[in-house]
């Protein structure tokens, strides 16, 4: 089988990055048998996905930091001796499977190590500056050199490593920076993959659209994420993330970012399912960026009930307030896992039927931001008080009491008013807001 759109935009993915995984607070504790120990509270916590940024060694030839970069890998056939072996790799994937989990790895495929084995075997498969030597296209990655997909060998290879990984057990790809490979190498990497396993998840990180211009003003490769879905069923939305960073900090750019999840939307193809977050290896935690707990939770929430699959990092449940390093040693403050009750409920609700089946419409930006889901019999209504605000807000909703499913408290509605939620609030549709009129009434962004 081949997943569908709108299981697609159902899952819920969990990032781990095994080094910060572990719990004993020593030096690079984290491991594979780490993770396996956590994999069951991770199923009940409503996680489809367990995506393991890179698992495989790290190179030593301009190394930053104490550690190095997993991005900065060495053997895309092996795994990192500190997270342990292939055999207990795929004795994990046997277990999340048991479990009913799939197992993504990210898959780097734009550049390696400079020490990297390719690199060592074929350095005709890398870009070379105008000296000769082995460089890269971004200059602030200076522990990596970039491959030159110009091979046809090199295709080979990598479609090898791919079908490797998934005779271990791996069920999709997270592919690291993919706009900067060729789209005709991971169509061709997704047809012979699906020839082997057909229901493989394929994951692009694609990237802000001043990357794009930069390097197309470069003559370098750089695909849109319109041309990436020829190949991906899956991509980041960091097309839109600058003006979300916005609307985080300042309430009033919250009606451009809406209207951009409804240019997104519009102009990409109608089967693109976009990976919605609010935090990631690569970006500031959600407990840090956010002007109050408030208004964290806020934004969580509507990511989480957004159109799209939903991204929890590792260190979120608990709260984690600073991104955590890639290069040297920084393990997870695991604490009470204080949020994890309020991301199992986000979890499970993207199992709902209303968001399973249903069409997702936004309705208000301000005073906070409303969104409803709409299937045949299920419906969905939720206010996501993301700019902090002490206020009332209309409602389509009839007057009366109705019970939000995150607090588990009544919501009252009163002369087509109600309270804007301290966090959100998320409730069922009563059935006379159902009907195909009251649906197009709805759509006020």
């Amino acid at each position: 089988m081949t997943f569908n759109a709108k299981q697609l935009r159902s899952l819920v993915i969990y990032e781990v990055f095994v080094r910060n995984h572990g719990r004993s607070g020593a030096v690079a504790a984290g491991n594979l048998a780490d993770v396996s120990r956590d994999l069951p509270r991770l199923r009940e916590m409503g996680v489809d996905v367990v995506w393991f940024m890179p698992i495989h060694p790290i190179g030593q030839e301009k190394r930053k930091g104490m550690l190095g970069s997993p991005y900065a890998i060495q053997d895309y056939r092996s795994v990192n001796p500190e997270y342990g072996n292939k055999k207990e790799f795929e004795t994990l994937c046997d277990y999340a499977h048991a479990l009913g989990l799939k197992v993504m790895i990210d898959v780097v495929y734009n550049h390696t190590s400079p020490d990297s084995v390719l690199a060592a075997q074929h350095p005709e498969w890398f870009y070379r500056d105008a000296d000769g030597r082995f460089a890269n296209t971004e200059p602030a990655w200076s522990d990596i050199i970039d491959l030159d997909y110009a091979h046809p060998d090199l295709w080979d290879y990598q479609i090898a490593s791919l079908k490797q990984w998934v005779k271990t057990g791996v069920d999709g790809f997270r592919c690291d920076v993919a706009s900067a490979v060729p789209i005709e190498f991971w169509q061709r990497a997704r047809q012979e993959l699906a020839a082997i396993k057909p229901d493989i998840i394929w994951l692009a990180e694609t990237v802000h659209t001043d990357f794009i211009n930069k390097r197309r003003r470069q003559g370098l490769v750089a695909h849109s994420d319109g041309e990436i879905h020829t190949a991906f069923d899956l991509s980041y939305d960091y097309d839109i993330w600058p003006a979300w960073e916005k609307a985080v900090a300042d309430p009033d750019a919250v009606p451009h970012y809406l209207a951009l999840l409804q240019h997104q939307k519009a102009t990409l193809p109608e089967t693109a399912v976009k990976m919605r977050c609010v935090e990631n290896h690569d970006q500031s935690r959600m407990a840090e960026r956010a002007p109050s707990q408030a208004q964290a939770l806020a934004w969580t929430a509507f990511q989480a009930f957004n159109e799209g699959a939903f991204l929890i990092y590792a260190g979120q449940e608990s709260e984690n307030e600073r991104r955590p390093d890639l290069f040297d040693p920084d393990p997870i403050r695991w604490g009470g896992y204080t949020l994890q009750p309020f991301l199992t409920t986000l979890s499970h609700l993207k199992k709902d039927l209303a968001l399973v089946e249903g069409q997702f419409e936004l309705v208000t930006a301000v005073p906070a931001i409303s969104a409803v889901w709409q299937a045949e019999n299920e419906a969905l209504y939720g206010v996501f008080n993301v700019s902090g605000v002490v206020d009332v807000m209309t409602t389509p909703l009839p007057d009366g009491e109705y019970h939000d499913v995150l607090s588990e408290r009544p919501v009252i509605v009163r002369d087509g008013e109600m309270v804007v939620p301290e966090t959100a609030v998320i409730i069922r549709y009563p059935d006379q807001l159902k009907t195909a009129a009251h649906r197009q009434s709805l759509t006020l962004i």
